[in-house]
């Protein structure tokens, strides 16, 4: 059975993820399977709820960022995330998505973002430092739990005023 996607090395970023087919936008590109809970956050920890992170089974941990992502996420039955294409995605272009979109808060990575995108941020961000158009853009296709994280984050901050 043909998969869809295959593990390369990539010029820069040492391995990358890979389509071997043509997906169109809304395709499930991987189904997200949990391998384990972890203890705390990680590099390649994907958050599920606000204090709870997993890595995920498979090759999806091996999916580089990009500011300017051709898939996103959904949430499956299992809290596990699916790759899901936000646009069309050709054979042979690397399989992406913004780590924003799974992790409100993210510090373990590189000071310089290595995506290459015309949009870089330049820093690999979590969804609590992405703009509000951002957010906007990527509507449907994050965890929706980052959603709640801001809204608990916007109450506490209206508290403490």
């Amino acid at each position: 059975m043909r998969i869809g996607y295959d593990l390369r090395d990539t010029y820069e970023k040492g391995s990358g993820i890979f389509a071997t087919k043509t997906f169109t936008k809304g395709d499930r590109v991987m189904i997200g399977v949990i391998g384990r809970e972890l203890k705390e956050n990680h590099s390649h920890a994907s958050q599920i709820a606000e204090n709870k992170y997993i890595l995920h089974a498979g090759l999806i941990s091996k999916i580089n960022h990009s500011c300017n992502p051709n898939c996103g996420i959904k949430v499956n039955d299992t809290e596990a995330h699916d790759i899901v294409a936000r646009r069309t995605i050709e054979i042979d272009e690397e399989i992406t998505f913004d780590y924003s979109m799974r992790n409100y808060e993210i510090k373990f990575f590189p000071k310089k973002c290595m995506c290459g995108s015309d949009n870089c941020r330049n820093k690999i961000t979590g969804w609590k430092d992405l703009s509000n158009e951002k957010k906007n853009e990527y509507k449907g296709f994050a965890a929706p739990y980052l959603l709640e994280l801001d809204k608990k984050r916007l109450k506490t901050a209206v508290l403490v005023k």
